[in-house]
């Protein structure tokens, strides 16, 4: 009897000791998968952002074709798309575009974009001024909003890269207290 119970002991120990690891494990992995990501370049994370600090030359022998993607995340129910689909760009010139969203709902809602650039190795050398996806997108039922972007890209470009495409993924983020005050009122200021 003695020996079950020291057996059973010794298992609930193990399994604890399990879960606690995988809780931990949990916790790592987004501080990982950032680092993984900033090493290998994968998700084409956009490292350079805000304002340049010295004046960029724009080279008018060399263009690149810079596509622009929109996505809605699962469940996300705006209209969002880029006012242009594609540009061409000369390396280093300062281009302007926009994204478009429309919130179709009866209900405020905010949302954020999280972009990705393909190929990844390009997003290094894609440096982004002033774009939507810095700060939260609040909507109100049934607005519509041109959204600005404004990037250049870097002369030190690899000369391969002849085309970049710039995804932007829409997430619905309103927060529960929103929507709350929002069924209370007709427009919801943040």
């Amino acid at each position: 009897m003695a020996e079950q119970t020291s057996s059973h002991r010794r298992l609930i120990i193990r399994l604890t000791l399990s879960c606690v690891l995988m809780f931990g494990f949990g916790f790592a992995l987004v501080p990982l998968y950032d680092v993984f990501c900033q090493v290998t370049g994968l998700n084409g994370k956009v490292l350079n952002n805000g304002p340049l600090q010295e004046t960029v030359v724009s080279d008018v022998n060399r263009r690149v074709k810079v596509q622009l993607i929109a996505v809605n995340n699962g469940g996300m129910p705006w209209g969002f798309r880029p006012s242009e689909s594609s540009l061409e760009v000369h390396i280093g010139e300062m281009k302007q575009t926009a994204y478009v969203a429309t919130n179709p709902t009866d209900r405020f809602m905010v949302a954020q974009a999280v972009p990705s650039v393909a190929p990844a190795e390009a997003a290094q050398y894609l440096r982004k001024v002033n774009c939507f996806c810095f700060d939260r997108q609040p909507l109100n039922a049934k607005e519509q909003r041109e959204m600005p972007l404004l990037f250049v890209l870097d002369d030190e470009l690899p000369v391969h890269i002849k085309t970049i495409t710039l995804s932007y993924t829409l997430f619905d983020i309103t927060p529960e207290d929103a929507l709350a005050a929002a069924s209370g009122s007709e427009e919801v200021q943040l």
